[in-house]
């Protein structure tokens, strides 16, 4: 990419696509999961902060930002699980990475797609180090955007190739199935969350609404199985029986921002909990016995989208799948803003 100090590439959701298809949706989510990895086994060089949220009765508005010292990124994205009643997107979503030693952008992108990757390589990337080696068959409870994501992350990174599919809204697991024909995945779709789990290794829960519920119950959750818990992402959004929390293992992103945002909210605020980052980098166990209940609650973190962002940018020199943003003032002369805005003023027609 040529250096023009005005310009910044920028990532459309068109160009997103057509970088997903270039590389292949298995092989992007594979990689991606790869990046995550290695970001967190660096976890201790990277500015955390737990996201900023701006609340409504309708949803939530956040900004996620983070920083290892020489680039620096953030995510705006909302949540708002009543939008798709009026046709919108329950999430949506852009980033940007900057360079730390002149702040100018280095790129900004569309992240309402690149968002539903990340967070499916995420879970995938958890389940790697806390499910059972030989779990084959996975729950989804809760068909909606990101369904599908999960269930190709987990093909691509654990070999899952049967999933048990359950929503509320029989149409939207109808859809999921559909979706991952001939993907290789045999999808069962089930009538209750209770018939979803049953003989199921992993269990993932992504439901939208924002409100306190019961999506899985103590009774549901029998010996080893890894729970991978999605759809936390504010106070007052819970998907699991607090009965379940205190059977399992409990692994998380940031801890500050998980046990306000997480399932663990329903908890304690010093009940026990291990960062992932740490098992990654060898600092703690995973999943200790066959018959450990693990639980992955996820809320998303910053450093994940930071390296979603970092691996998209270091494809687009080899792709070319970026347009050329004007988005900085680049006077001649630094000083000289005023001057250049004058430059530009339109000539007046002579009468």
């Amino acid at each position: 990419m040529q250096e023009k100090l005005n310009i910044v590439p920028f990532v459309s959701v068109d160009n997103m696509m057509k970088l997903v298809h270039r590389i292949g949706v298995e092989t992007f989510l594979i990689e991606l999961a790869g990046e995550i990895e290695k970001d967190f086994r660096r976890w201790e060089s990277f500015d955390k902060v737990a996201r900023i949220p701006a609340h409504s009765q309708e949803g939530v508005i956040e900004l996620m930002p983070t920083t290892d010292g020489e680039v620096y990124g953030f995510k705006y994205v909302n949540g708002h699980p009543k939008n798709t009643r009026a046709g919108r997107q329950t999430v949506t979503a852009f980033g940007l990475l900057a360079d730390m030693a002149t702040g100018y952008p280095l790129m900004l992108s569309e992240m309402t797609m690149l968002t539903a990757l990340r967070t499916a390589a995420m879970s995938a990337l958890a389940a790697k180090y806390l499910a059972r080696k030989d779990a084959r068959t996975m729950a989804i409870i809760g068909n909606g955007a990101q369904s599908e994501f999960q269930a190709l992350a987990f093909k691509a990174l654990l070999g899952i190739d049967r999933v048990r599919l359950y929503d509320i809204e029989r149409s939207a697991s109808a859809k999921c199935a559909r979706n991952l024909a001939g993907s290789g995945i045999d999808c069962v779709i089930c009538a209750s969350a209770e018939e979803a789990v049953m003989g199921a290794d992993i269990v993932t829960t992504v439901t939208a609404d924002k409100l306190n519920a019961t999506i899985l119950t103590d009774n549901m959750i029998g010996p080893g199985i890894h729970i991978n818990a999605v759809g936390g992402d504010s106070p007052g959004k819970t998907e699991l029986h607090a009965d379940i929390l205190h059977r399992a293992s409990i692994f998380v992103e940031y801890p500050p921002q998980t046990r306000i945002e997480g399932e663990i909210q329903q908890l304690a605020a010093d009940h026990p909990v291990i960062e992932l980052w740490s098992v990654m980098a060898g600092r703690a166990e995973g999943r200790q016995g066959r018959d450990e209940i693990t639980l992955f609650d996820s809320v998303g973190f910053a450093v994940e989208d930071f390296s979603a962002l970092r691996y998209v940018r270091a494809k687009l020199v080899e792709t070319g799948l970026y347009e050329e943003l004007d988005l900085l003032a680049d006077p001649d002369e630094p000083r000289d803003l005023f001057g250049m805005l004058m430059r530009a003023k339109m000539p007046r027609v002579a009468a």
